[in-house]
């Protein structure tokens, strides 16, 4: 997978990738149009966040680059690699149960807080990307 080169693009899929762990300062695009609505990334060594028409969607510590970002009414999924273990953190339902596999593991069931905010921990290393997907605890 490794880097996005160009920060953030769109895959024939539908689906957005986005993210460059390896910058040693933060990059920023905005503006970046996709499905109607309007991205903002900021990326580096130390993070990476991604924003959809001004709401928060992603944000990991330290920095990673992510493929495949699939977001539905049920939940998120994507794949993610970085240097290191990273936190990772979601705006997703607010006080909604979750739940959270990764690498095709059932970490278990989490509950977003009053903002939606969602946090797990994400085993990495390098040239290895962790499959993350969370999904709206018993949703058909």
């Amino acid at each position: 997978m490794g880097v996005i080169s160009e920060l953030i693009r769109a895959e024939a899929d539908g689906t957005i990738s986005f993210g460059d762990y390896t910058l040693a300062s933060k990059t920023k695009k905005d503006n970046f149009i996709h499905g109607g609505d309007s991205y903002k990334i900021k990326t580096f060594q130390e993070i990476t966040k991604l924003e959809r028409n001004g709401m928060f969607v992603y944000e990991s510590v330290p920095g990673t680059a992510v493929s495949g970002l699939d977001v539905s009414g049920n939940g998120i999924s994507f794949q993610a690699e970085g240097t290191e273990d990273a936190e990772i953190t979601l705006g997703l339902d607010a006080s909604t149960e979750y739940d959270v596999c990764i690498n095709e593991g059932n970490v278990g069931t989490i509950r977003t807080n009053l903002g939606g905010k969602l946090t797990v921990s994400v085993e990495l290393e390098a040239g290895q990307p962790a499959s993350v997907k969370i999904t709206k605890h018993n949703a058909q």
